[in-house]
Protein backbone atom coordinates (compact mmCIF):
# COMPACT_ATOMS: atom_id res chain seq x y z
CA UNK A 1 0.00 0.00 0.00
CA UNK A 2 1.29 3.43 -1.00
CA UNK A 3 1.93 6.04 1.83
CA UNK A 4 0.89 9.32 1.73
CA UNK A 5 2.45 11.32 4.58
CA UNK A 6 1.32 14.90 4.52
CA UNK A 7 3.74 17.25 6.66
CA UNK A 8 2.40 20.87 8.45
CA UNK A 9 4.98 23.12 9.59
CA UNK A 10 3.47 25.25 12.62
CA UNK A 11 2.95 28.51 12.89
CA UNK A 12 5.06 31.47 13.57
CA UNK A 13 5.46 32.25 17.19
CA UNK A 14 7.95 34.63 19.04
CA UNK A 15 10.65 32.23 19.61
CA UNK A 16 10.70 31.36 15.66
CA UNK A 17 10.51 34.84 14.84
CA UNK A 18 13.55 35.94 17.08
CA UNK A 19 15.38 32.98 15.72
CA UNK A 20 15.73 31.51 19.10
CA UNK A 21 16.96 27.70 18.67
CA UNK A 22 14.37 24.63 19.57
CA UNK A 23 12.54 26.92 21.88
CA UNK A 24 9.34 24.85 22.93
CA UNK A 25 7.09 27.99 23.14
CA UNK A 26 3.47 28.51 22.68
CA UNK A 27 2.04 30.20 19.97
CA UNK A 28 1.02 34.08 20.13
CA UNK A 29 -2.30 35.33 19.46
CA UNK A 30 -0.84 36.33 15.54
CA UNK A 31 0.75 32.82 14.96
CA UNK A 32 -2.96 31.34 16.45
CA UNK A 33 -4.83 33.69 13.76
CA UNK A 34 -3.12 32.90 10.97
CA UNK A 35 -3.23 28.80 11.70
CA UNK A 36 -7.46 29.37 12.01
CA UNK A 37 -7.37 31.01 8.66
CA UNK A 38 -5.62 28.18 7.47
CA UNK A 39 -8.09 25.55 9.02
CA UNK A 40 -10.28 24.94 5.32
CA UNK A 41 -7.08 24.57 3.20
CA UNK A 42 -6.10 21.59 5.68
CA UNK A 43 -6.17 18.23 3.48
CA UNK A 44 -8.39 15.07 4.96
CA UNK A 45 -6.17 12.24 6.35
CA UNK A 46 -6.82 9.06 7.93
CA UNK A 47 -4.45 9.92 10.76
CA UNK A 48 -3.48 12.54 12.44
CA UNK A 49 -0.58 13.15 14.39
CA UNK A 50 1.67 16.28 15.97
CA UNK A 51 5.04 16.89 17.33
CA UNK A 52 4.98 17.14 20.98
CA UNK A 53 6.19 20.59 21.28
CA UNK A 54 3.69 23.58 22.62
CA UNK A 55 4.00 25.48 19.52
CA UNK A 56 2.52 21.76 17.18
CA UNK A 57 -0.15 21.40 19.95
CA UNK A 58 -1.11 25.22 19.43
CA UNK A 59 -0.98 24.76 15.75
CA UNK A 60 -2.78 21.66 15.54
CA UNK A 61 -5.67 23.14 17.68
CA UNK A 62 -5.88 26.51 15.58
CA UNK A 63 -6.66 23.80 12.33
CA UNK A 64 -9.12 21.99 14.27
CA UNK A 65 -6.90 19.02 14.95
CA UNK A 66 -7.98 16.23 16.87
CA UNK A 67 -3.91 15.29 16.36
CA UNK A 68 -2.07 13.10 19.23
CA UNK A 69 0.93 13.79 20.44
CA UNK A 70 3.73 11.42 18.64
CA UNK A 71 7.11 11.56 20.81
CA UNK A 72 8.95 10.08 18.20
CA UNK A 73 8.47 12.95 16.22
CA UNK A 74 10.02 15.68 18.75
CA UNK A 75 12.16 18.23 17.22
CA UNK A 76 15.90 17.90 17.29
CA UNK A 77 17.55 17.69 20.52
CA UNK A 78 19.74 21.01 20.59
CA UNK A 79 21.40 20.39 24.12
CA UNK A 80 22.84 23.73 25.99
CA UNK A 81 21.85 25.56 22.93
CA UNK A 82 17.86 25.11 23.58
CA UNK A 83 16.19 28.67 23.64
CA UNK A 84 19.45 30.64 22.53
CA UNK A 85 19.53 32.72 19.58
CA UNK A 86 21.27 31.61 16.86
CA UNK A 87 23.15 34.85 16.39
CA UNK A 88 23.96 34.80 20.22
CA UNK A 89 25.86 31.25 19.69
CA UNK A 90 27.51 32.23 16.86
CA UNK A 91 29.08 35.59 18.95
CA UNK A 92 30.42 33.57 21.72
CA UNK A 93 30.94 29.99 20.21
CA UNK A 94 32.05 30.38 16.77
CA UNK A 95 33.60 27.87 16.47
CA UNK A 96 31.21 24.96 17.34
CA UNK A 97 28.50 26.67 15.40
CA UNK A 98 30.78 26.17 12.23
CA UNK A 99 31.81 22.85 13.27
CA UNK A 100 28.31 21.88 13.82
CA UNK A 101 27.33 23.27 10.41
CA UNK A 102 29.85 21.60 8.43
CA UNK A 103 30.28 18.10 10.43
CA UNK A 104 26.80 16.11 10.41
CA UNK A 105 27.87 14.22 13.01
CA UNK A 106 29.29 16.70 15.32
CA UNK A 107 26.58 17.92 18.59
CA UNK A 108 29.05 20.47 20.16
CA UNK A 109 26.11 21.43 22.18
CA UNK A 110 25.67 18.44 23.66
CA UNK A 111 22.55 17.16 21.87
CA UNK A 112 21.71 14.94 18.67
CA UNK A 113 24.20 15.47 15.78
CA UNK A 114 22.41 15.93 12.43
CA UNK A 115 23.22 12.11 11.36
CA UNK A 116 21.86 10.95 14.68
CA UNK A 117 18.74 13.42 14.45
CA UNK A 118 18.06 12.41 10.65
CA UNK A 119 18.42 8.91 11.56
CA UNK A 120 15.71 8.53 14.03
CA UNK A 121 13.28 10.56 11.88
CA UNK A 122 14.00 7.99 9.04
CA UNK A 123 13.14 5.56 11.28
CA UNK A 124 9.29 6.72 11.70
CA UNK A 125 9.26 6.70 7.62
CA UNK A 126 10.81 3.28 7.46
CA UNK A 127 8.26 1.96 10.52
CA UNK A 128 5.14 3.60 8.02
CA UNK A 129 6.33 2.01 4.94
CA UNK A 130 6.45 -1.37 6.65
CA UNK A 131 2.56 -0.99 7.53
CA UNK A 132 4.03 -1.15 11.82
CA UNK A 133 1.71 0.10 14.16
CA UNK A 134 -0.54 2.53 12.83
CA UNK A 135 1.03 3.53 9.73
CA UNK A 136 -0.23 3.56 6.06
CA UNK A 137 -2.61 5.37 4.39
CA UNK A 138 -2.56 8.65 4.13
CA UNK A 139 -1.08 10.36 7.34
CA UNK A 140 -0.93 14.25 8.24
CA UNK A 141 1.39 15.24 11.07
CA UNK A 142 2.00 18.82 12.32
CA UNK A 143 5.29 18.95 12.94
CA UNK A 144 8.60 21.75 13.59
CA UNK A 145 10.35 22.58 10.08
CA UNK A 146 13.44 20.82 11.09
CA UNK A 147 11.56 17.57 11.25
CA UNK A 148 10.20 18.15 8.00
CA UNK A 149 13.68 18.92 6.14
CA UNK A 150 15.13 16.00 7.98
CA UNK A 151 12.04 13.67 6.82
CA UNK A 152 12.97 15.42 2.98
CA UNK A 153 16.54 14.13 3.47
CA UNK A 154 15.83 10.91 4.39
CA UNK A 155 13.15 10.20 1.67
CA UNK A 156 15.16 11.30 -1.10
CA UNK A 157 18.35 9.63 0.23
CA UNK A 158 19.66 13.05 -0.18
CA UNK A 159 23.61 13.82 2.10
CA UNK A 160 22.59 15.32 5.53
CA UNK A 161 24.21 18.32 4.34
CA UNK A 162 21.71 18.82 1.99
CA UNK A 163 19.15 19.76 5.60
CA UNK A 164 21.06 23.00 5.63
CA UNK A 165 19.78 24.00 1.76
CA UNK A 166 16.12 23.17 3.12
CA UNK A 167 13.53 26.18 4.04
CA UNK A 168 10.01 25.48 5.42
CA UNK A 169 7.72 28.14 5.32
CA UNK A 170 5.24 28.13 7.99
CA UNK A 171 1.99 27.27 7.66
CA UNK A 172 3.47 25.21 4.97
CA UNK A 173 2.13 21.31 3.37
CA UNK A 174 4.98 19.48 2.46
CA UNK A 175 3.87 15.85 0.74
CA UNK A 176 5.65 12.60 0.40
CA UNK A 177 4.39 9.40 -0.82
CA UNK A 178 5.40 5.95 -1.44
CA UNK A 179 6.21 2.30 -1.81
CA UNK A 180 9.02 0.27 -1.57
CA UNK A 181 11.47 2.44 -0.32
CA UNK A 182 10.81 4.72 -3.03
CA UNK A 183 9.40 8.24 -2.07
CA UNK A 184 7.83 11.45 -4.22
CA UNK A 185 8.19 14.79 -3.12
CA UNK A 186 5.71 17.56 -3.42
CA UNK A 187 7.33 20.70 -2.36
CA UNK A 188 6.00 22.81 0.38
CA UNK A 189 3.13 24.56 -0.07
CA UNK A 190 1.39 27.42 1.65
CA UNK A 191 -2.36 26.41 3.43
CA UNK A 192 -5.06 28.87 2.17
CA UNK A 193 -8.29 29.30 2.05
CA UNK A 194 -7.87 28.58 -2.06
CA UNK A 195 -7.07 25.32 -1.32
CA UNK A 196 -10.58 23.79 -0.15
CA UNK A 197 -11.75 23.95 -3.55
CA UNK A 198 -8.81 21.42 -5.01
CA UNK A 199 -9.83 18.82 -1.82
CA UNK A 200 -12.40 15.77 -2.32
CA UNK A 201 -16.09 17.84 -1.82
CA UNK A 202 -17.00 14.41 0.36
CA UNK A 203 -13.70 14.46 2.61
CA UNK A 204 -13.93 16.32 5.66
CA UNK A 205 -10.52 18.67 6.48
CA UNK A 206 -11.16 19.11 10.30
CA UNK A 207 -12.02 16.95 13.20
CA UNK A 208 -13.89 19.02 15.53
CA UNK A 209 -16.82 16.40 16.10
Amino acid sequence: MTVQLMLISPALNAALREARIDDDAPLDAAGARRARAAAAAVPPADRYVRGPSERCAGTADALGLRAGPEPALRGWDMGRWSGRRLAEVSGSEPDAVSLWMTDPSAAPHGGESLLEFCARIGGLLEALESGDGEGGGRVLAVVEPAVVRAMVVRALALPAEAFWRLDVAPLTLTGLSGRSGRWNLRCGRPLSPAARSRLPRSAPTRLDN
